[in-house]
């Protein structure tokens, strides 16, 4: 009878196994699900401060509602149309120039015109505020030369210098896009038309344009986006966009419920251009299924001689040149000038700081993306797709949202519990910058990871797994080789974003711990440019790396 028990107990591990082993199988994606969740913890805390209404609420928002909203809404609704128009025009023209025409240098223009990349818009605002201004060079030396009295140009630092600046910088978006969709879907389609007899102006008007439409949408979202996220450069040249007010009504006036107002209203209209981007790509995709199936043809670019070759020359040149060379001579100058000791000691930390948290995040946030993306391949839940949706939309939330959303909840449990030590473990350490970083950029690793898991076959997972090879084992040994060059891109564009970070690291660094970032724009606010190029060119040679991998990515795609 002892013995039929032991065996009846016996008979029952088995299925008890099986259960544990079904409920520990969910765990990973829960784990994940949780990350995603940290990931998502600002936007859920501005979103969650409209529970927090009170009179004073509704007061304050009354009160900048007439007094503050209105400039905010209207210089940023300013703003982004002239930045949309300025992409559209630049990006378009020069991609087009670049795709469908053939002329001496189009080679060469074509990872040039991607060189404004490199360089940060509070960079190029810096340069061309010392330039551009009353008692910058330009203006001396043509009201000597000339004889002229007062102001030549009004200043620089206004809406207009704004939008200059931000176009000059995010008209690659644009270019990328719509070279993009004018190799893959408008070339054969045009070269069909030629032989059909269609003239040239007809085939742009008709075939390219229509074709290139969607990508120029989804260049121009990306623009605005990064238009709405900058502080640098509305900081710097003092106009007053929601991003600047975000930050006067946390630090000037010191009433957090009036900057997570505003980061809602940011938000929103963040989202808004998210889903017109997600949906221009979508356009995309279906566009390139119908030209890759219709233009058949060999697309032959059209020869440019005389007064055409010349305007080409011009069109392309012009971004180059005002969008990277001339803010690259201008810091030049200046810190050739600067007669002062330059602080190559201070330089070394700041580059060390920019270095390590660069590092840091790029690793912590290649981690994550490897760890979502194998969870979405090998099990496809619900909750592990829901994850990386979650995740997914970090990069479209502006530095302010996310600065707001991380210190919003700090201040709620110091309310609840004075003696927590919350805020000094975001404020006082590390912790709150990478988590910030982790925040906006675990949505670049995460893109380029996914897109070197498109190219591994799934039978390859199934061979292994014959072979007994499963679980994280399968990852390690299959996906990790396959994945080293996926997963060093996406540190590398992850590093680069990181040192350029300036809105969330301005207020979130720990005492003593200055990027390089952080500095130029302090420098340059004091008015000491000859001091802030050093940090600034620095910026510049570690966005250059990205830049030489579109290139080698351009001329893999060249028509």
């Amino acid at each position: 009878m002892r013995a039929q028990g032991i065996q009846g107990v016996a008979s029952t591990i088995p299925p008890m196994l099986t259960s544990l082993a079904r409920r520990l199988s969910g765990l990973p994606s829960l784990l994940f699900a949780l990350l995603a969740l940290a990931l998502a913890l600002p936007v859920l805390a501005v979103l969650a401060s409209w529970l927090q209404w009170s009179g004073e609420s509704t007061h304050i928002l009354r009160e900048m509602a007439i007094t503050v909203l209105p400039d905010y809404a209207l210089t940023t609704l300013g703003l982004c149309l002239m930045v949309a128009v300025g992409v559209t025009v630049l990006g378009l023209a020069t991609a087009a120039l670049v795709t469908l025409f053939d002329f001496p240098g189009r080679g060469v223009f074509e990872w040039l015109l991607l060189l404004p990349l490199a360089m940060p818009a509070y960079v190029v605002a810096y340069a061309y505020t010392d330039f551009l201004q009353f008692s910058g060079p330009l203006q001396v030396a043509l009201r000597e030369t000339l004889g002229l009295q007062g102001r030549l140009w009004p200043d620089v630092r206004s809406v207009w210098g704004a939008a200059l600046v931000f176009t000059l910088s995010l008209y690659p978006y644009v270019y990328l896009l719509a070279r993009t969709a004018l190799v893959e879907r408008a070339s054969g389609l045009m070269e069909a038309a030629r032989l059909l007899g269609a003239p040239l102006s007809r085939r742009i008007r008709e075939i390219a344009l229509p074709l290139a439409r969607p990508a120029v949408a989804a260049g121009v979202a990306l623009a605005l986006m990064e238009t709405l996220a900058d502080f640098g450069v509305s900081s710097y040249f003092g106009i007053q966009t929601f991003t600047a007010g975000i930050y006067k009504a946390w630090l000037s006036m010191d009433n957090r419920i009036a900057a997570a107002q505003l980061a809602t209203l940011l938000l929103a209209v963040v989202v808004v251009l998210l889903q017109l981007e997600q949906r221009a790509q979508k356009r995309m995709r279906f566009n390139q299924g119908r030209g890759s199936r219709q233009g058949s043809a060999e697309a032959q670019p059209t020869q440019l001689h005389g007064t055409s070759r010349l305007l080409a020359w011009t069109v392309c040149s012009v971004p180059v040149l005002l969008g990277f060379v001339l803010p690259v001579l201008i810091m030049l100058r200046a810190f050739l000038g600067e007669t002062g000791e330059m602080p190559w000691a201070r330089f070394g930390q700041w580059a060390w700081t920019s270095l390590r948290l660069g590092a840091v995040t790029a690793v912590l946030a290649v981690g994550v993306a490897m760890a979502l993306s194998f969870s979405v391949r090998t099990r496809g839940d619900a909750l592990s797709r829901g994850s990386i949706a979650l995740v997914g939309l970090g990069y479209a939330i502006p530095g302010a949202v996310v600065v707001v959303g991380l210190l919003l909840p700090v201040g709620w449990i110091q309310h609840i519990w004075p003696a927590s030590s919350a805020g000094s473990w975001i404020t006082a350490t590390s912790l709150g910058l990478v988590w910030a970083y982790l925040v906006r950029f675990c949505a670049v690793a995460l893109q380029s990871v996914q897109s070197g898991y498109a190219r591994i076959p799934v039978s390859l997972d199934d061979s292994a797994r014959m072979l007994g090879v499963t679980g994280w084992g399968l990852m390690r040994r299959v996906h990790a080789p396959l994945l080293q060059r996926t997963t060093m891109a996406a540190a590398l564009l992850v590093f680069v974003d990181v040192m350029k970070e300036l809105p969330a690291t301005l207020v979130l660094r720990p005492f003593n711990s200055d990027t390089l970032a952080v500095v130029a724009y302090q420098l340059a606010r004091d008015e000491r440019l000859g001091e802030a190029a050093l940090p600034s060119l620095a910026l510049v040679l570690v966005g250059l790396i990205p830049v030489v991998l579109l290139s080698r990515t351009l001329r893999q795609t060249k028509p």
